[in-house]
């Protein structure tokens, strides 16, 4: 898949997200995300440091990460936000925004939702059903599509469905590379990709 395929798919899951979460870019300060859980607290700040990457969003999500003791590597990730104030200072082509907007989303997925500690847990417990859930709630809240096709490979030994899952968000990524941008194609999309989130968090 191309870096602009990679790039619209992430951009996608991006506005459900935020759809899902109800909370501004500077929710980190309000009142509503301190009564928020943790899982749905990391969603949030990796939001709004992919939608705002300044040293302030990266310290909001690394302060976060170490207290529920989740690996983040915030040095590994400030090379991003240098090169996003280089782009924007020579006001880079397209191309090179969506190549390295795909580098930072596949970063942040390294730090795993904690919706799969969660699954992790309800596996240990004998807990199948609830631990597959959890699992399909963490790969809702991830950006790449590398990162997305992995998990649904890992969890078809345990719930099949994950191949048909998997490959609709292959035809999704091709449909994306195949549309125009006019309006009519890219609700099209929309529709698409609203319909695969709604089956992959539906058991």
């Amino acid at each position: 898949m191309t870096a602009g395929i990679l790039f619209t798919i992430a951009i996608f899951l991006l506005l459900l997200r935020i759809f899902y979460l109800h909370v501004k870019a500077n929710a980190a300060k309000t009142e509503s995300f301190k009564r928020l859980a943790p899982k749905d607290k990391m969603a949030v700040l990796k939001e709004c440091l992919l939608n705002n990457p300044a040293e302030g969003s990266l310290q909001n999500l690394k302060e976060f990460c170490d207290s529920v003791n989740a690996p983040f590597d915030a040095d590994g990730y400030r090379p991003f936000i240098k090169e996003q104030l280089e782009l924007a200072d020579r006001n880079a082509n397209y191309v090179e925004c969506d190549k390295l907007y795909v580098r930072e989303c596949e970063f942040v997925d390294r730090t795993r939702p904690l919706e799969f500690a969660e699954a992790e847990a309800e596996q240990r417990d004998g807990n199948a059903e609830a631990a597959i859930a959890r699992t399909l709630e963490g790969i809702s809240r991830l950006y790449s599509d590398k990162a997305i096709i992995e998990a649904l490979t890992a969890l078809e030994a345990e719930y099949p469905r994950a191949k048909e899952l998997r490959e609709k968000y292959i035809a999704l990524a091709e449909a994306c590379d195949a549309s125009g941008a006019d309006e009519k194609s890219l609700e099209a999309l929309r529709k698409q990709r609203d319909a695969w989130m709604d089956e992959l968090l539906k058991q």
